[in-house]
């Protein structure tokens, strides 16, 4: 494919490296709006309009969970609509929810929003990312994907921040209505002018290169949920990001008694920022290694850092534990895009991403719940994350199996 062509993808003149800054961009107002934001719309509405949390919490569990169902459908709607349509039907869709929120007087209006939300997703989420720069690149994915998905990260480091400030000096409806100009004005340029598929690629193949269509058989949805190969790339990370958002969640309600709230705030500061460390440097490197070993390390990582967290009082120790944790945080959503193109192809990849985030999204939206749960039930967290180090072992042996690939697998490469 890109490795055919002679091209430099190391070169700043390279065009992946702009399609690469449009997915960042992406990335930064889709997570930092459609994630990380949320905690903010949950407490401005509630003193707005005198909602009760569980209304505005149910609205973001069916955001979700309608999110992990319409990814399924992103290679179709690459191939219906096509790559930079999609992109700004999800743009569209993403700055109509947050006028919404911002101007909503009734509780089905933030059902509406949440569910544009949704749609949002699809159009600028994780799959369309992965699904375009895999395209892009070969020699110098794995940098490509963790550049862009830095975004994600950057999004709650940068826009949570700008929200609250500006909603403390001009309010909550001014503040949105501003960032969400500012988002329409950085990246509808910047898509229209920088994404599409590369030269070689036809327009309706949905990342396929020219004359791909004949493998079609081999990427429906049903061949990839019959291969055991498809579930050892699929299952182990649903179940690390189920134990990981569970952690994420309830880190600072642990922390607080523990160090403080200012120092549990520093522990979630952190963590962000070892993201940002872990993507950056791991993408320096990645496309040199085993991805489904670097995979198995990171989840041991975590699941070393949490039992540590669960033994100690000290506030070094933690905070330097939460910094090892954070380190391969950003990296459960790199490594899976990076194993599905190795092991299955390009034909299938938009088919596979699409199913896999679907499985990963509703699987670990259950992280939170259950560790909640589990605290009630005994009193404290150390039972609740003594099953989140048992579940990122559990993964990190799972991804290390590798069943040989069934027919329709190899025809797909």
């Amino acid at each position: 494919m890109i490795a055919t062509t002679g091209i430099d993808e190391s070169s700043v003149h390279y065009r992946g490296w702009r399609v690469v800054l449009a997915c960042f961009l992406m990335a930064f107002f889709m997570f930092g709006f459609g994630l990380y934001g949320q905690g903010v719309y949950l407490a401005e509405l509630q003193r707005a309009h005198g909602w009760p949390g569980t209304l505005v919490s149910a609205a973001s569990t069916f955001s979700f969970l309608l999110t992990s169902v319409l990814v399924i459908f992103t290679d179709n709607l690459l191939a219906r609509i096509g790559l930079r349509s999609l992109i700004l039907c999800g743009l569209t869709a993403l700055g109509a929810s947050t006028v919404m929120l911002a101007l909503m007087q009734t509780p089905w209006q933030l059902y509406l929003a949440y569910a544009l939300m949704s749609v949002g997703w699809t159009g600028m989420g994780t799959v369309v990312i992965a699904t375009v720069l895999n395209s892009w690149f070969e020699r110098r994915r794995g940098l490509a994907l963790s550049l862009a998905f830095n975004g994600a990260t950057c999004g709650g480091i940068v826009l949570v921040p700008l929200l609250l400030t500006l909603t403390g000096s001009i309010g909550f409806r001014s503040a949105m209505l501003a960032v969400t100009m500012a988002m329409v004005v950085l990246v509808l340029p910047v898509v229209v002018i920088f994404t599409g598929w590369p030269a070689e690629m036809s327009p309706d193949s949905g990342g396929r290169p020219s004359g791909g269509g004949a493998a079609a058989p081999a990427h429906s949805r049903k061949a990839l949920l019959a291969q055991a190969a498809f579930w050892t790339m699929v299952l182990p990370f649903a179940i690390a990001l189920l134990a990981q958002m569970g952690f994420i969640v309830h880190q600072v309600t642990f922390l607080e008694p523990l160090i403080g709230r200012y120092a549990a705030g520093l522990a979630v500061t952190i963590m962000a920022a070892m993201a940002v460390v872990g993507r950056l440097s791991l993408g320096l490197f990645v496309d040199r290694l085993d991805p489904r070993l670097a995979s198995a390390a990171s989840m041991t990582s975590q699941a070393a850092a949490l039992f540590v967290i669960v033994q100690s009082t000290s506030p070094t120790v933690l905070l330097i534990c939460c910094a090892v944790y954070g380190f391969s945080i950003g990296n459960m959503i790199t490594f899976p895009p990076l194993i599905i193109q190795r092991e299955i192809g390009a034909a299938a990849f938009a088919a596979a991403m699409g199913l896999g985030t679907s499985i990963s999204g509703i699987v670990s939206a259950f992280g939170p719940g259950i560790v909640g749960l589990v605290r009630s039930l005994t009193g404290d967290y150390t039972t609740a994350f003594a099953m989140c180090v048992v579940l990122d072992l559990v993964a990190a042996g799972i991804v290390l199996w590798r069943p040989g690939a069934s027919g329709a697998a190899r025809r797909s490469r």
